[in-house]
């Protein structure tokens, strides 16, 4: 795929990316516009500092940690992603379309990364240390350690059907199930 905004992208990486992703034809090229735009290196992939850039990424206290999941999903160990991997990541946004299943853009796959968001150390597993990361990049200092600690404790007794203090997929796909994830964790994307 080329990098520059003046060329194309071709019908058939259009379509491979819609049918992979469930964005329409208009938002891929529309979506490539701005990732062209974002790669300032003509590289065509974007790193870290260029995915940071996207305003809402910015302003967004836990940005950069999906910026790290968007690079965790592709196991990319070069820190940079290409356009199709970008069209992925934020197909996990998407709002779901219930007459038209997409396997990147689900509920459970919506829950699969809230709960990745929260098990920073990839282990599977939720613990009261992980939550208390999110927690001081979502409020800051705003919140006394305390208190922190008090919600992360909480969230952990709610949670943790099975006792051992720490919260596994399982559990939190549970509290997911009355919430309503498929609007929560969706942007409309240049209709």
């Amino acid at each position: 795929m080329g990098n520059r905004s003046s060329l194309l992208l071709r019908k058939e990486e259009i379509a491979q990316i819609r049918n992979e992703t469930g964005f329409t034809a208009n938002q891929i090229e529309r979506l490539y516009s701005r990732f062209t735009s974002l790669d300032r290196g003509d590289l065509g992939t974007l790193s870290r500092e260029d995915l940071l850039r996207i305003p809402e990424l910015a302003i967004n206290p836990l940005g950069e940690r999906i910026v790290d999941l968007f690079h965790a999903d592709f196991g990319n160990n070069l820190d940079r992603i290409n356009f199709l991997q970008f069209m992925r990541g934020l197909s996990k946004f998407r709002p779901i379309q219930p007459d038209k299943p997409n396997k990147q853009n689900n509920r459970m796959e919506k829950v699969k990364f809230a709960f990745d968001m929260y098990d920073v150390d990839n282990d599977g597993l939720i613990s009261k240390d992980e939550l208390l990361v999110i927690l001081h990049m979502m409020v800051g200092a705003n919140i006394s350690e305390e208190q922190l600690s008090i919600i992360a404790d909480k969230t952990i007794s709610e949670a943790d059907l099975d006792e051992d203090g720490l919260i596994s997929f399982d559990e939190f796909s549970k509290t997911f199930e009355k919430s309503d994830i498929e609007h929560k964790m969706s942007i409309r994307f240049l209709n």
